[in-house]
Order: C-alpha cells, then structure tokens, then sequence
C-alpha cells in the first residue's frame, strides 16, 4: 500500500524535477547563444566591409586610376598583379566570418580580375606603356557585362540581406 503512493510521488517529483532542469538547460544555451550573437554580429559585419573595401579596390578601373601608370606595360601589369595579391592576402582571414558561397564569389572575383588584367596585357605590344595597358584595361573590363568585382560585392550583399 504504500509502495504504490510512494512510487507515484517519486515518479512524479522526478518528472517535474527533469522538465524543470531540461527547461533550465535549455534556457541557458539559447542566452550563451544570444551573447555570442551579439558578440560575432559586429565582427561579421566588419569582415563584410573589408572584403567589399578590398572588392571595390580591385575594380580594374579603380586600381588603373590609383596605380602609376608612368612604367612600361610589363612593370604595371606586375604591379597591379602584386596589389591584387597583396590586398587578397590581407583580408584572408574574412573568410572565417563569410559563408562559403560568399567567399568563393570573393576568390572568383579575384581570378577573373587578376584574367582580366592579363588579357589586357596579352593584347598589347610588348614595348607599349603603362597607360597603353591601362586604356586596354579599362577597354576590355567595359566590354564586361559586369565586372567580376560587382557580381560578388551583389552575392555579399544578397548574404547580408539574408542573415542580417
């Protein structure tokens, strides 16, 4: 007689006690879950903005802007190549923050640039100037039915749009 209300009692208190520390469990997760959030949130974005920053930087038209022009076509093709190369490595630890499509876009961007750039240079007499490769540049990235650089700066922004 009384192992059956004891049983009962036990059984009872055992379930709630569980419900209760599951419920607790559960809880804390989703709060260290939310702190990390507003933690990694600030920093994702950021890495968004270098890897735009360093998109919009390797717009051929832009890098022919900024570059000096006042070499032979072989130096300036290299210099651009080494800014390209350069400003990639620099912002390679985005890609923690970054999906894989959108980083993959990122990298593609720089290929086809870094393609763009010796096209440019193959169309080109092998004395020609500095300014000779940049006008082929600029040329050739207009015949573009959008830069390289563009198409991944829209698949950063359509990610940000998603998940922000």
């Amino acid at each position: 007689m009384i192992i059956l209300p004891s049983g009962i009692v036990f059984l009872t208190t055992y379930y709630l006690v569980k419900n209760f520390l599951d419920h607790e469990s559960r809880k804390k997760t989703l709060d260290l879950k939310l702190a990390n959030q507003t933690v990694l949130t600030p920093i994702r974005l950021q890495a968004y903005e270098r890897v735009v920053l360093f998109l919009e930087r390797i717009s051929p038209n832009g890098m022919v802007m900024r570059a000096n022009k006042n070499t032979s076509a072989a130096i300036f093709q290299g210099e651009l190549l080494k800014t390209i190369r350069s400003e990639f490595e620099h912002n390679l630890s985005q890609q923690i923050y970054m999906s894989n499509k959108s980083w993959e876009a990122v990298v593609k961007a720089k290929e086809e640039t870094i393609k763009l750039i010796n096209v440019a240079s193959a169309k080109v007499s092998a004395d020609a100037s500095g300014m000779e490769l940049a006008q082929t540049i600029i040329a050739v990235s207009s015949q573009l039915s959008e830069l390289p650089s563009k198409s991944a700066i829209d698949a950063i922004k359509r990610e940000i749009g998603k998940e922000f």
